[in-house]
């Protein structure tokens, strides 16, 4: 019988475990995961007014019921107070599979980046999401207009999120904190801003949409920026070309008397944060026209924005664990097809997949292939790896080394505190938001 650790919870964790499974009847799995929760980024980094993509938590859930496979939550894997080594992971099991994602943000690199009110949309996410380890950081105290850096789904979340109304998010989990601060903001406009043009935005289509469906919000397009465009629409792909017709839609439009008003702006490169009585208050930008070559030039033309807060959305970026070789380049743990490369090679019990992988790139759905890869890889080395000795239940070495794991009770406990919570304050599920909370529901268990 083989015993497997996969570090991580989300999506990438869980498609694996879920392979490994499906392909070796013998093989048995331990979820490891350094919060009391599973699910990853669909529990932290999902909107919580996308009901639909966070329901993919019910599929998730069934991977993590199977017969063998065990979610152990609150075990931290690499160094640091209380983390398990990654020598001392690799002695408790057969093999090692590192599904951490990318756990940083990608900087814009330009000066005042560090001034107070400028943010990684990262952060935010991570405030109105509960995770733990986030904080209300004073995002929206005494700010009137936003600018949003990107063009990609992560931007249309935080731009929607930072205009929307109680009537929308009540009903959601978002944390109470969040939506009492979210709902008493007094935000009237956000500029999501791109350095190059609509048609090379990342966002789909149907994010975009739900921009023009908020209640009480304008969204406005300057039409000069869809005029520099020079993509043909009739050789664009599917979405890029759907992009384009909401664009011009809302280009199209005459003002309208909304209380809010969200700015879509394209070919804008942000240059420097301004200060304004020691924090920001207004990006400039830096007009930039097409090269010719796909890509984009600086004109030399200015441009000041005002926003007290400033929220980049420009990539994520893997960080390195304590223990694994790691390529700073790519953000990346060196390997082939999900094996973990060291200076001597293949390591023939260590494994990656999901974004730790190949790099942040794809929807939740490419996982999939990406985690049925690299159990094929593990499993492909199965007869040697069987032959390692390791404890029969690796939990009583991690009890022994001080590390006391959430069972898989301990997070049904937490979803009953949260369901409680929801209750008492008139609402549905609303999620637990700091650590001695989550711990306190998952002992109740």
């Amino acid at each position: 019988m083989l015993r497997v650790a996969v570090v991580g919870s989300g999506p990438s964790g869980c498609y694996t475990a879920q392979s490994l499974v499906q392909l070796d009847p013998e093989v048995r799995v331990d979820v490891l995961d350094r919060l009391p929760c599973p699910y990853g980024l669909v529990r932290y980094g999902v909107a919580p007014d996308h009901e639909k993509i966070k329901s993919l938590q019910g599929s998730l859930r069934t991977v993590l019921e199977h017969e063998r496979v065990r979610f152990l939550g609150g075990v931290r894997v690499g160094g640091g107070p209380g983390a398990l080594p990654v020598e001392r992971l690799r002695e408790l099991y057969h093999a090692v599979v590192y599904c951490v994602g990318a756990a940083t943000d990608r900087r814009l690199g330009i000066r005042g980046e560090d001034l107070p009110g400028s943010w990684s949309a990262t952060d935010f996410v991570a405030w109105y999401s509960a995770h733990p380890d986030a904080a209300d950081a004073g995002f929206l105290h005494g700010v009137r207009s936003a600018v949003v850096i990107g063009v990609g789904n992560v931007a249309v979340d935080v731009t929607r999120m930072l205009v929307r109304g109680a009537a929308e998010l009540r009903p959601t989990d978002i944390p109470q904190a969040a939506l009492d601060t979210l709902t008493a903001s007094g935000i009237t406009d956000v500029r999501m801003v791109g350095r190059r043009g609509p048609s090379q935005a990342r966002f789909t289509t149907k994010e975009l949409r739900e921009l023009g469906g908020l209640p009480g919000t304008e969204v406005t397009v300057d039409p000069a920026d869809l005029a520099l465009d020079p993509a043909d629409p009739a050789t664009l792909p599917a979405v890029q070309r759907r992009n384009l017709e909401v664009l011009r839609g809302w280009a199209g439009r005459p003002p309208a008397d909304a209380a809010r008003r969200i700015g879509l702006r394209f070919f804008l490169r942000p240059v420097e944060l301004l200060e304004d009585a020691g924090r920001v208050g207004a990006v400039r930008f830096e007009r930039t026209a097409p090269d010719g070559q796909g890509g984009v030039t600086g004109t030399g033309r200015f441009e000041d924005v005002p926003a007290q807060v400033v929220l980049r959305s420009v990539g994520y970026r893997g960080v390195p664990l304590d223990g694994l070789p790691f390529d700073t380049a790519s953000g990346t743990v060196p390997n082939t097809a999900g094996r973990v490369l060291r200076a001597g090679g293949a390591s023939p019990d260590e494994y990656v997949a999901g974004w730790i992988k190949r790099g942040p790139t794809g929807v939740i759905g490419t996982n999939r292939p990406c985690a049925k890869e690299t159990a094929a890889s593990l499993l492909a080395n199965a007869p040697a790896l069987s032959r390692k000795q390791v404890p029969s239940d690796p939990v009583t070495a991690l009890r022994a080394a001080g590390i006391e794991p959430v069972p898989w009770t301990g997070w049904l406990a937490i979803e009953r505190a949260e369901a409680e919570l929801g209750a008492r304050l008139g609402r549905s599920v609303v999620k637990l938001a700091d650590w001695d909370a989550l711990l306190t529901a998952a002992r109740s268990s």
